[in-house]
Formats: C-alpha cells, sequence, structure tokens
C-alpha cells in the first residue's frame, strides 16, 4: 500500500505512527514510501543482528532492518509490517520492520517537544539513540499520549 502523503498546513508536521514493542513511535511521512508485508527475508551472512537481511520487493532488493534488535527494545511479538522508506541517497531500497503499523497523524508544532529536557521518559533507550523528540497527542481521557518522533536517517547512519 502506497502512503497517502497531504499537504499539512504552514508548521505542522504529517507522520506514520507505529509501534515496537510497547512504544509508540513514527516518523516524517515525507519519508516513507509504502508500507508492505513482510515476504520471505533472506538473512545474508555476517551482518548485524539488526539487518534481518533482503527481500525481493516489486523485483527490487529491499534490506530490511529490525529496529527493536537495534534499539533493545524487549518484544516476543514479530509484526509483519515493514515501511519501505523514501531516501532517495540510499544505494538500495530499506525497509523498517514494526510491530504494527497504527495509523497517518498530523501535528501542530506546540504537540511536538525537541527540548533536551526528556530525560524522566521511559523510552527504553529509544530517544537517547534516535529520537528527534517527542509528539504529545491528546487522548480521549483528558491525558497525553507520547509518541517518540523517530530520527530515521540517525537510525540508518548508525546501523553502517
Amino acid at each position: 500500500m502506497s502512503v497517502q502523503k497531504q499537504n499539512p498546513s504552514a508548521g505542522e508536521t504529517q507522520v506514520v505512527e507505529f509501534r515496537l514493542g510497547e512504544d509508540v513511535c513514527a516518523i516524517d511521512i515525507e519519508q516513507v514510501d509504502s508500507i508492505v508485508e513482510v515476504k520471505k527475508v533472506t538473512r545474508i551472512p555476517r551482518t548485524q543482528d539488526s539487518i534481518e537481511g533482503v527481500m525481493d520487493l516489486r523485483g527490487e532488493t529491499t534490506a530490511i532492518i529490525d529496529p527493536k534488535e537495534f534499539l533493545s527494545v524487549a518484544s516476543d511479538e514479530r509484526g509483519n509490517d515493514v515501511l519501505v522508506l523514501d531516501r532517495p541517497d540510499d544505494k538500495q531500497k530499506i525497509g523498517i520492520r514494526v510491530d504494527e503499523v497504527l495509523d497517518v497523524t498530523t501535528h501542530a508544532p506546540e504537540h511536538i517537544d525537541t527540548s533536551d529536557e526528556l530525560e524522566n521518559l521511559d523510552t527504553r533507550g529509544i530517544r537517547d539513540q534516535i529520537a528527534r523528540g517527542i509528539i504529545k497527542r491528546p487522548d480521549d481521557e483528558n491525558g497525553l499520549d507520547l509518541i517518540i518522533w523517530v530520527d530515521i536517517d540517525k537510525m540508518i547512519t548508525s546501523l553502517s
């Protein structure tokens, strides 16, 4: 399924939300080409554990990354959703395996916290390694859902 990119209002950020273990994360929709279901993944010998392998996607070899391995997210769940990235500088397509794609959402700047004062959040190491910030989404019970806004470029660079 291809991702429907809309034109958010000035200053708003549109993201694809997904789940990794117990954490809800998001990446910029501009960085996602499509969402596909995992097919047969072929393991490549002597690669990092976070690089699951490669799969054929519409005739193109696509590297599949398991961010839970890289981020040490404890979870026995194995999702079937892959976010295929849209990164023109990559030599080959890259897909990120996630537990579940949740939604495409748009957030106003006042709901996004990119400050460095986020140390008290329990994000199991994700924030320190690859977070751009935290998206604060009001929930139905007058509280806030916190979504980790992932810097996908930083994550891919860390794997190289």
